[in-house]
């Protein structure tokens, strides 16, 4: 297969922060809570949990 990555720019300064993602998982009475943030937004899901 192709290596189609590209180079990186020489004449750009590095970012000074780059947060890709962030997340938890929460579980709790009986339901389990995720919630991911990005630069894009934030999202989350509450359902019940499962049992083993």
């Amino acid at each position: 297969m192709a290596d189609l990555a590209m180079p990186a720019r020489t004449d750009a300064p590095p970012p000074t922060r780059r947060l890709i993602a962030v997340g938890t998982i929460r579980r709790t009475g009986g339901r389990t809570i995720t919630v991911r943030a990005t630069a894009a937004g934030v999202t989350g899901t509450s359902r019940p949990a499962v049992k083993p």
